[in-house]
């Protein structure tokens, strides 16, 4: 059965993208814990992060850490959190989360719901500044 995840991937649900490639996206998550909060997926569908191969598993790291040079840009916060949790959606998936406290990154507490207009803005930003990081056909 298709996740959410891979119909973000094949545009059957629309998403606030900020990066992607040939194998990865990275995406706003809609329900956030902080601003500029990043979902970064691999675009073929696999539940269990350690079951992805070694190379396309490396590969998403090093796309998430571009990503995450862009949130850092973006966001006045002191580091960009990483989670992976994999009980939420059953595809891999990677966290990156503006963070100034640890408590940024408690998934018990409320998510925010952030308007659509501001989603967009936050995407573009991330976007810009990756692209500011590096050659965004590179990623």
């Amino acid at each position: 059965m298709s996740t959410v995840f891979s119909k973000i991937v094949s545009g059957e649900i629309p998403s606030f993208k900020v990066a992607e490639s040939n194998d990865y996206l990275a995406f706003l998550d809609v329900s956030p814990l902080t601003r500029g909060h990043v979902l970064v997926i691999p675009k073929q569908e696999t539940d269990y992060i350690f079951d992805i191969n070694d190379e396309d598993y490396m590969g998403m790291w090093v796309f998430a850490k571009i990503v995450a040079q862009g949130i850092k840009r973006v966001f006045d916060c002191r580091k960009v959190g990483i989670a992976v949790v994999g009980l939420e959606v059953a595809h891999a998936h990677i966290h990156l989360i503006p963070i100034n406290e640890v408590s940024d990154m408690n998934f018990a507490r409320p998510k925010l719901s952030i308007p659509a207009e501001e989603m967009t803005q936050i995407a573009e930003d991330i976007r810009s500044a990756i692209s500011d990081v590096t050659n965004p056909t590179t990623i």
